[in-house]
């Protein structure tokens, strides 16, 4: 695993990858079953990528699609048993969904692979110092754990 890649987001970071507000996510939680981040000991909701792979295709077939909440059920359910959901691999966003049908004509694929190889690739910035926390907060759970013969 890189340093570019994380396990955990927060609500917040989430919401900013997907330009959208967090009560907008905190609202599909409850009408997208799917949609379902851990919580925290202190209550905090934490994405992983598989979660944040959901949001984005609920988005996608919300926002872009233009389906209704129920029909974004049924079609999140058919992506997800063919395997087309959007991916989130940490640093970008890559649209995996099945072709249904090749480019009509060799200028028009031309022109879509120029679209995609222009397109700007962000890198998320790594914050040391929150990583580090972190390390240490493992490193204090492992030993509470071990403590108390929780583990």
């Amino acid at each position: 695993m890189s340093n570019d890649e994380k396990l955990f987001y927060s609500i917040g970071e989430v919401a900013e990858i997907l330009q959208l507000k967090a009560y907008v996510l905190r609202y599909w939680e409850t009408e997208f079953k799917k949609l379902n981040p851990q919580k925290s000991f202190t209550g905090q909701r934490t994405y992983r990528p598989k979660d944040i792979q959901v949001a984005l295709t609920i988005k996608k077939l919300l926002y872009d699609d233009k389906y209704t909440i129920a029909g974004a059920l049924q079609k999140l359910d058919e992506l997800e048993a063919n395997g087309g959901l959007v991916a989130f691999n940490g640093s970008t966003i890559v649209a995996v969904v099945p072709e249904t049908k090749p480019a009509e004509t060799p200028t028009e694929a031309a022109a879509a692979a120029e679209v995609i190889a222009s397109a700007p690739e962000t890198k998320p910035k790594v914050d040391v110092q929150k990583v580090k926390d972190l390390k240490s907060l493992m490193e204090a759970t492992k030993n509470l754990l071990k403590k108390y013969n929780l583990s």
